[in-house]
């Protein structure tokens, strides 16, 4: 079962250094890239729910500006503690210029 795509703007707009962060039904996301590839995680560190807005990303990992707790892009794995439990992660593409994001069910 597959939800709908959603447009969340210009894919120029997610770089290696700015991410994008975005609510889509009632769910707080960010869009980060790696390399060419554009991923897509919950915006809430599972520490202590503090939001990733504006978080680092470095090595395909986003890393918590509060405590410091990396997690994989790809996976929404938790690499370091303080964080012990994955980020949930999301389903993005790019395609003729834009992000897609598969609409959270």
């Amino acid at each position: 079962m597959s939800g709908q795509w959603v447009d969340l703007g210009a894919a120029q707009d997610v770089t290696a250094a700015h991410s994008l962060s975005i609510e889509i039904d009632d769910v707080a996301l960010i869009v980060a890239r790696c390399g060419a590839e554009l991923y897509a995680v919950e915006d809430r560190c599972t520490h202590d729910g503090e939001s990733l807005a504006g978080a680092e990303i470095e090595a395909c990992e986003i890393i918590c500006p509060r405590h410091g707790a990396r997690f994989c892009l790809k996976s929404g794995a938790a690499l370091t503690p303080p964080a012990y439990e994955p980020l949930r992660t999301f389903t993005v593409r790019e395609e003729a210029g834009r992000i897609l994001l598969q609409r959270p069910l």
